[in-house]
């Protein structure tokens, strides 16, 4: 018999599958389970969005995009950076569209990374970037953010983790799965930093829209000095609840932006054309559907953080994404044990914090990104279960 471990990537062997959708994959099997787990908008994408994809389908408009996606996108994809951030980026060299901003992450991780290249990565964040990083050859460094910080990351852990192998900081802000947000006192504090360590920064912003409190979110590379080292990830998954299109983009320096679409077009080719079409009708004409989607989340927010904090398990109050990060650790048991016995006694599926990374131990991540009637017969769940525990 064929030793198929013999044969395969040892880098690829050696990761671990992903947390979150384990416990999907469990929830999917199980009958009346109420799944808080992924961070996926309930809203349907706005029909003007999916009427242009209809017609552009209709009218035979299905053959390849250029590499870096029609241009009228990226014309549209850089109005949206300026108008919102005041950012200027040219359409022609330094925006490129991908699948999803998963993509975007990948390219620019491998764009940038030599093997021993460390990579700064702030955690809890999403489970994609240490195993993107090991993939390129680099060397996760871990920042452990922290509670009585807001989960933020601050100048002096930023300081206390650079070496001279130092290529990369990720800056997975607003943060899932902590809801975490920079603002720009922050971001001007650690900019100093990076600057001064001549650091690249991939700065995820995928939740950039989704940000509470009347408070705008600041991109990274709105600081002084910090848009010549910043590739910005973004996209349309979340913000106009386009998840299953998978449509993202990069905005960077054209000498990045040219490496990321040479590995785009070996592996990846264009985007989806149906979809870029789309996102065009959404950047023309969506902002509306985001001031209102954005306004359900925070009712849904102030909801669920009241919930948690009235059943004993203390809630840091997230300004941005839609996530809550519960802790949990009043319970005795491992943010692991919690996520299953939950599931199987009351049928109600959350993801465990570690999944997020090691100081993610002690909390539960909970996504608000579904309805009040589903997210108040959840919390009845739970509260049922932390008087059983």
């Amino acid at each position: 018999m064929t030793d198929y471990c013999q044969n395969m990537s040892k880098a690829v062997v050696s990761l671990q599958p992903s947390g979150i959708r384990r416990f999907f994959d469990i929830a999917n099997e199980m009958d009346n389970v109420i799944s808080l787990s992924i961070g996926e908008p309930d809203f349907t994408t706005p029909w003007h969005v999916r009427q242009e994809g209809i017609r552009t389908l209709e009218e035979g408009k299905t053959w390849y995009s250029p590499n870096r996606g029609f241009i009228e996108l990226r014309n549209e994809i850089s109005r949206f950076m300026e108008r919102h951030y005041s950012l200027s980026y040219k359409p022609e060299s330094e925006i490129l569209v991908t699948v999803g901003g998963s993509e975007a992450i990948d390219l620019t991780i491998r764009s940038l990374i030599n093997p021993g290249d460390e990579v700064l990565i702030p955690e809890p964040s999403f489970v994609c970037y240490k195993p993107l990083t090991i993939m390129a050859g680099g060397v996760p460094v871990i920042i452990e953010t922290k509670k009585e910080d807001k989960f933020k990351l601050t100048a002096e852990e930023l300081a206390d983790k650079i070496t001279p192998k130092t290529k990369l900081l990720i800056l997975p802000f607003p943060n899932n799965p902590t809801g975490a947000v920079m603002r720009r006192s922050d971001l001007e504090a650690i900019s100093k930093i990076i600057i001064e360590n001549n650091i690249m920064v991939l700065s995820d912003e995928i939740y950039g829209e989704l940000t509470y409190g009347g408070t705008k979110h600041v991109s990274a590379a709105e600081i002084d000095g910090m848009k010549e080292r910043t590739v910005v990830v973004n996209g349309f998954s979340k913000a106009y609840a386009m998840t299953g299109w998978r449509l993202g983009f990069a905005a960077g320096p054209k000498a990045v932006i040219k490496q990321m679409t040479k590995l785009h077009q070996y592996g990846i080719m264009s985007a989806p054309t149906t979809s870029q079409y789309a996102a065009i009708e959404a950047l023309k004409n969506g902002d509306d559907d985001i001031s209102y989607m954005r306004g359900e989340y925070d009712i849904r927010r102030r909801f669920i953080v009241n919930g948690f904090n009235s059943m004993g398990l203390n809630c840091f109050e997230p300004e941005g994404a839609f996530y809550v990060f519960p802790c949990i650790s009043g319970t005795g048991l491992s943010s692991e044990q919690f996520c299953e016995q939950l599931l199987h006694s009351e049928r109600v599926a959350v993801i465990p914090g570690a999944a997020f990374g090691a100081c993610g131990e002690g909390f539960v991540r909970v996504s608000y990104s579904y309805s009040l009637k589903h997210i108040t017969e959840a919390l009845s769940r739970i509260e049922h279960f932390i008087k059983s525990v």
